[in-house]
């Protein structure tokens, strides 16, 4: 069986099966002068790299549309407690 190579590019997408060492995990997301995608230390793709602001900011975009996710959802569950509905039991259909 030949070897496979361990690390390279499919489709302009790159890849890295190495296993990592705690340098190189660390090094890999913060890479200061990079743009705001590195590759990956390990799998396929690419990663944000934590030296460039554009990164925070995506990061900052990314929590506030969790939160108000969130909070939505909490505000729904709590009208559904004032009705006194039950959404969540079987519901009976009768067809004629």
């Amino acid at each position: 069986m030949t070897d496979r190579p361990q690390s390279g590019e499919i489709f302009g997408v790159p890849y890295n099966f190495e296993r990592p060492s705690m340098k190189r995990l660390l090094s890999s997301y913060w890479q200061p002068g990079e743009s705001m995608l590195v590759e990956k230390p390990f799998g396929v793709g690419y990663t944000l790299n934590l030296a460039n602001w554009r990164s925070w900011v995506v990061l900052g975009v990314a929590g506030a549309l969790l939160w108000h996710q969130q909070s939505d959802e909490d505000a729904e569950g709590d009208t559904d407690a004032e009705d006194g509905s039950d959404d969540d039991g079987p519901v009976e259909v009768m067809v004629e």
